[in-house]
């Protein structure tokens, strides 16, 4: 890039501009690749480490493919690059002469600037009310699929320490019953949704049982612990929670808390011959909003693309 661009610390990959060198220079050979070949050759060209090519979207697909696919759509509107066939694309002359005379690449401004007027012209006649802001034009940095994404991480955020809040705030006994009803949710249990809370005095050391088959055979015992944020749950109640399971002829356990765990209770639980989850708080909340409890959904939106199939 011929200047820097901030970039989120939180992805390897860099942003569209910086990918449009790599596709060029991928396709430079004059073959028509495939779409899947061009991404990988891009990654190759722009250098991009491992770590960077398996950083996924929360819809699942990979952040570099994602970008690189927003790089394809901006070149083959300005016709640097040309789709002789479906999911096959080559370099045009207009692509080559780009590529000789900026071989280091553009940056961000640089590159909306160009591709802009390829563009249908959306109606700007009241965008001089809202003064622009660095917020707005970093914004503009993500592609569209990634900043939806960024906004419902937010939301989820705010959601997520709603929920927690109101889990450490309400009964011993809700809690229980709410972990337990995860559990479910995520699929133990089999269709009958066989799990019950079982805590209370003489509980034994856990809170809750799965039953994983319709004579209870296979079971998972459950803790929950509804701590404060800072109070993390140490080596001792992990070991505790060990001998409840030997106490029960189990082997299998999940330990679920509204604060976090130390790193000798992880480690503990790592090396300890039984099978231990543990799920901190931060893990909680996101599964209970993946598989929708204690939330709702509010609001849904469907993201499209072009149908190249409809136009072949």
């Amino acid at each position: 890039m011929s200047d820097s661009q901030p970039e989120s610390s939180s992805t390897e990959v860099p942003i569209w501009p910086a990918l449009i060198v790599p596709v060029l220079k991928a396709l430079s050979d004059g073959k028509t690749i495939h779409r899947k070949d061009l991404f990988h050759h891009a990654a190759d060209v722009a250098g991009l480490p491992e770590s960077a090519r398996q950083e996924t979207l929360n819809s699942g697909g990979l952040r570099y493919e994602q970008r690189t696919g927003w790089v394809l759509s901006h070149l083959t509107r300005a016709n640097w690059i040309d789709r002789p066939t479906k999911g096959h694309y080559c370099i045009t002359d207009d692509g080559r002469q780009w590529l000789r005379e900026n071989p280091n690449g553009i940056n961000y401004s640089q590159a909306n600037a160009i591709f802009a007027q390829f563009w249908p012209k959306a109606d700007h006649s009241t965008a001089t009310e809202q003064p622009a802001t660095t917020g707005m034009a970093l914004a503009e940095e993500v592609e569209p699929v990634e900043q939806i994404e960024d906004g419902i991480n937010r939301i989820h955020d705010e959601v997520g320490a709603s929920l927690l809040k109101r889990l450490r705030e309400g009964h011993p006994d809700f809690f229980e019953d709410a972990v337990v009803k995860l559990l479910l949710k995520m699929g133990y249990g089999g269709a009958e949704q066989r799990g019950r809370r079982i805590g209370g005095s003489g509980d034994g050391g856990v809170d809750g049982v799965i039953d994983q088959d319709a004579l209870g055979l296979d079971r998972i015992y459950v803790q929950a612990k509804r701590y404060a944020d800072g109070n993390n749950v140490g080596r001792e109640t992990i070991q505790a929670f060990v001998g409840a399971l030997h106490g029960v002829g189990a082997s299998r356990g999940v330990f679920i808390t509204t604060s976090s765990f130390t790193a000798n209770a992880r480690q503990y639980a790592e090396n300890v011959p039984s099978r231990i989850i543990l799920i901190d708080a931060s893990r909680m909340v996101s599964l209970m909003i993946k598989y929708r409890v204690g939330v709702q959904v509010k609001q849904s939106y469907d993201v499209v693309e072009l149908d190249e199939d409809f136009f072949e």
